[in-house]
Order: structure tokens, then C-alpha cells, then sequence
């Protein structure tokens, strides 16, 4: 097709927000002949519902189907707007073959924690149902094949202000941290710019770590229903549960309102995860760390009694 773009950028602002900055931040990425795709949502709307904000995001994606073929795609969603995306290829796989990379900026892909304590009995409270949903398994079948770059900002060892930084991490993609920049600031930064067009012109391919003990902890206690990622600000009030070789640790702490949160602490006494489950979801998670104690009874000196 001889008037054929030289790729698609599909850029998604988020929550409580239009498509202004984050359409700055496309056309800073952009070559002349790239086509850029930034739905606005309409801020009023994404205080509402995900369903409706998605299928006006794919419908702009399959008109662009229909006009380029076989043009490649390269996505951009910033918060909320990477967890459309994800939804949405999630439902086509067959697009991820057009898609040369995915990058998630400041992402909770394993769910708000801000929407959790909104709607912490899971009741369907505006965007905070979507918000809060943990989508690390979605997310792990999509980024095995779509090369994947996340981005999170850190102004406060832990979050961006708004995101922790735990809640975008994920199993098969590249991670950047950008300290001294909030959640706000990402939607359009200069030096996520930089880091965008970095991954772009290495040629990425999906990333594959080898898994260490304290990964492998930090992806079950993911797993476990009503998990969500925390700010690790608390991880000093926190005592020891378990204690594994090489000083790899488990630790809890309950808060005043009787709220339960965990960690996990490598041997140089550094939060690696911090995570909390609701009132509804102790018992899981009570559950998990007898199995965890039981899965791995060799490699634990120390068991809280």
C-alpha cells in the first residue's frame, strides 16, 4: 500500500484525564510518516465504567485494520490506558503478531490500591471495580509474545505518588524506574521519551529472567485472591514469619484498622514487595503462607511461632 504509514502509534491516556499529554508525548516519538492513534475518552466517562472507554479504543483499532492491513502497530498506555490495552489484546490475539512493542506506563496491572480501598468488598464502585483488578496473568500471556517495556516513576521509594511501583512489574517485561518523576508528570516526560526510543530501536524481544526464591514468593503471594501491591513505607513495623537461606525473608504487620500486609525482604534487610489483602481475604492468605512454609520446609531456618 503506497500510502501506508511507516507504523500505527496507539496512545491511550487514563484515569481522570483526556488525550492532551499523552498526544504531546506520540508526536515527540513520532517519524512524518507515522500515524497517530489517541482516543479521547472524555474525562467525566473514565470515572465510570472500563467497558465502555474499551470498546471505543478497539473500535479505532479496527477501522485502522481495515485502512493498513499490514502496517505494524506500536502501543502506548499511560495508567489506566495500558489496562485497556491489555484487555483489549487480550480479547484479539490475533493482532499481537502487527504489534512491534507494548509499553505500559505506571500501569497497576496488579491492581490499584487506591481502588481497593475504595471499593474494598469488591462492589462494583464506579472505576474502582476495574481499577483494582489484578491482570498479571493476562498480562504474562500477552508479554511472552509482544515485547513489553514498563515504566514507573519514583518520588517516594515506593510509588510514584499515586501507582506503586510493584503494582506494574511484570514477569516477561523490560522494567525502567525514572526516579524524581510522579504519576502526572509520566503521561509526556522528556526522559520517558528518551526510554521509549531506546527500547524501539533495540529491536526488543520479550524479556526472560531466570527466577530466583524471592521472585517466586513475590508471584504467589501476587496470586492470592484480594492481593494488592503496597507502598513499602510500612515494611519497618513489620516482624519475621519465616527466614529462608541466604537470609531471604517473610515478614507481617497488621495495621490499626486490622489490615494485613506482608513482605518480603532479601538478605541485605531490603523490601523487595510489599502487598495487603482486606478482611475477606486473611484466610487465603493465611493459607498460602502454610503452603509456602510446607513447599519450601528445606530451605526455611526460622518459622514464626
Amino acid at each position: 500500500m503506497i500510502d501506508a504509514p511507516d507504523f500505527i502509534l496507539f496512545a491511550q491516556h487514563g484515569w481522570a484525564d483526556t488525550n492532551e499529554e499523552i498526544s504531546q508525548l506520540a508526536t515527540a516519538l513520532v517519524t512524518p510518516n507515522t500515524k497517530i492513534i489517541a482516543p479521547n475518552l472524555g474525562w467525566l466517562k473514565t470515572w465510570l465504567s472500563l467497558d465502555a472507554l474499551m470498546e471505543t479504543v478497539e473500535a479505532s483499532a479496527l477501522e485502522i485494520i481495515e485502512k493498513y492491513p499490514t502496517t505494524p502497530w506500536q502501543i502506548i498506555g499511560h495508567s489506566m490506558g495500558g489496562l485497556i490495552w491489555l484487555e483489549i489484546l487480550n480479547k484479539h490475539p490475533k493482532w499481537w503478531s502487527k504489534i512491534n512493542s507494548l509499553t505500559l506506563i505506571a500501569s497497576p496491572v496488579g491492581g490499584a490500591d487506591i481502588a481497593r480501598i475504595i471499593d474494598p468488598l469488591s462492589l462494583g464502585i464506579g472505576i474502582a471495580k476495574d481499577l483494582g483488578k489484578n491482570r498479571r496473568i493476562m498480562a504474562d500471556r500477552i508479554t511472552k509474545i509482544i515485547p513489553t517495556l514498563v515504566i514507573a516513576g519514583n518520588i517516594d521509594n515506593g510509588s510514584d505518588g499515586t501507582i506503586p511501583i510493584s503494582a506494574t512489574k511484570l514477569s516477561y517485561a523490560h522494567f525502567v524506574g525514572l526516579p524524581a518523576i510522579s504519576h502526572a508528570q509520566l503521561k509526556n516526560h522528556p526522559h520517558v521519551v528518551e526510554v521509549i526510543q531506546k527500547f524501539w530501536q533495540t529491536s526488543p524481544s520479550p524479556a526472560l529472567f531466570e527466577k530466583d526464591l524471592p521472585s517466586i514468593l513475590i508471584e504467589r503471594l501476587q496470586l492470592i485472591p484480594g492481593m494488592t501491591d503496597a507502598h513499602p513505607r510500612d515494611f519497618e513495623r513489620a516482624k519475621t514469619y519465616l527466614t529462608f537461606e541466604k537470609g531471604v525473608s517473610i515478614r507481617l504487620w497488621t495495621n490499626p484498622l486490622n489490615v494485613l500486609h506482608i513482605f518480603v525482604a532479601n538478605e541485605q534487610e531490603e523490601c523487595l514487595y510489599a502487598g495487603f489483602v482486606g478482611w475477606i481475604h486473611s484466610d487465603a492468605l493465611t493459607q498460602a503462607l502454610e503452603a509456602i512454609h510446607q513447599d519450601y520446609y528445606e530451605l526455611v531456618i526460622h518459622g514464626f511461632e
